[in-house]
């Protein structure tokens, strides 16, 4: 619907349609014959917990991205936790994680009694720094307090984080690596996908992923099976080899067979949606640079393009042009608003490290749509709203 507002001199004129931030709707309309099918055989067949779509889904997943080893579980952050329970990280243990990404890959540590030590990023693909993580690590190797046992890189906004400077560090200094992979499954790096970056990874299918779910739903891929097989145990309350078999402390983290249904449907258009995220964004470089800052890319890398970020001067700037690109049908979002180390859930776990590229980020950058259902027409739109902000 086209509405009529006022300019500066009382004149009215047409306010264009807002534009949709994410629009499953449109993916659900294109797609939807393949949903129904998919959904409705898990209706007839009625295993709706860990159902044959989810051994299917399993499977290929795993084949998309060259592990060996899937295992569907309930959302990603349970794959965060059912990942770091099989390592047994608990109390005194350090798990060092950027400081910039969303909350749950600084949330399980602590739910666990492990203590999240936070790592600034790099300036220009806001992945975590491996020169200061290394500095990090050793901070907390002379204080003496904690135990180094983990590290968790997050492949931040559909970029791979930088794994062969990552893995060198983890290996010196003997961490678990966790690639949490919630924004990035589909992403390439040097030449293989994301998935066997790290000793596990942990992926996401909430609906607003690019590959996601209509509901909660994630994964772990490892090419350990004895992993694998004490991530399926601890998904399921910790059984053994049947039901009421108990063998050690697990939780309910099983992956509905609705949602691997709608995934599977999903996964057969994948590469033409992620083919159709990298236009996008290629268009967005063409038309912004030079205007703001547009992403760096990681070397070797191809981003599965969760997010496109921009970077304005300042706060104030960013302000300004959210509300000017908002009057123009042209909806954005802050990812994210507050570094970790700065939300007051955990200001009992950090050592007051300052975390400067973090803190400086988070009041700067600026998320515009990308979608692989926004129209070229669309993308023309965003593109000249952004200038017209500046």
């Amino acid at each position: 619907m086209t509405h009529i507002r006022p300019d500066a001199n009382g004149a009215t004129s047409p306010t264009p349609p807002m534009i949709k931030f994410l629009d499953l709707a449109a993916q659900q309309q294109r797609l939807g014959p393949a949903l129904r099918g998919r959904i409705d055989a898990v209706l007839a067949h009625g295993a709706y917990i860990l159902g044959p779509e989810v051994v299917e889904l399993e499977h290929a997943l795993a084949t998309y991205c060259g592990a060996a080893h899937c295992v569907g579980v309930s959302s990603g952050t349970d794959a965060l936790q059912i990942a770091m329970m099989a390592e047994g990280i608990g109390p005194g243990d350090a798990v060092f994680l950027p400081a910039f990404t969303y909350t749950a890959t600084a949330e399980v540590p602590l739910l666990l009694g492990a203590t999240p030590v936070f790592v600034d990023i790099d300036p220009a693909t806001f992945q975590i720094d491996p020169a200061h993580l290394e500095s990090r690590i050793k901070t907390i190797l002379q204080a003496s307090r904690l135990r180094p046992r983990a590290l968790i890189g997050v492949d931040l906004f559909g970029q791979p984080a930088p794994w062969p400077a990552l893995n060198e560090i983890a290996a010196r200094y003997d961490l678990f690596t966790l690639d949490d992979c919630a924004q990035s499954f589909g992403a390439v790096l040097d030449n293989a996908r994301l998935g066997r970056a790290a000793h596990a990874t942990a992926t996401s299918f909430f609906p607003s992923k690019p590959l996601g779910a209509y509901g909660d739903g994630g994964a772990l891929f490892t090419e350990d099976a004895a992993r694998a097989a004490l991530y399926r145990s601890l998904r399921t309350h910790g059984e053994g080899t049947t039901r009421y078999d108990v063998q050690r402390i697990g939780m309910n983290g099983r992956l509905d067979t609705v949602q691997a249904a709608v995934l599977l449907a999903k996964l057969d258009v994948f590469d033409a949606e992620l083919a159709r995220r990298e236009a996008i964004a290629c268009a967005y470089d063409a038309g912004l640079a030079g205007t703001v800052t547009i992403p760096t890319r990681v070397a070797h890398s191809r981003s599965a393009w969760a997010i496109y970020p921009i970077l304005f001067a300042d706060h104030a700037a960013r302000s300004d042009a959210q509300a000017r690109m908002q009057a123009q049908g042209v909806p954005s979002a802050i990812y994210y608003p507050k570094p970790l180390h700065h939300q007051p859930a955990y200001a009992h776990a950090h050592d007051g490290a300052r975390l400067p590229v973090s803190e400086d980020v988070a009041t700067r950058i600026l998320a515009l749509p990308i979608h692989p259902d926004l129209t070229d027409a669309e993308v023309d739109r965003v593109i000249a709203a952004v200038i017209q902000a500046r």
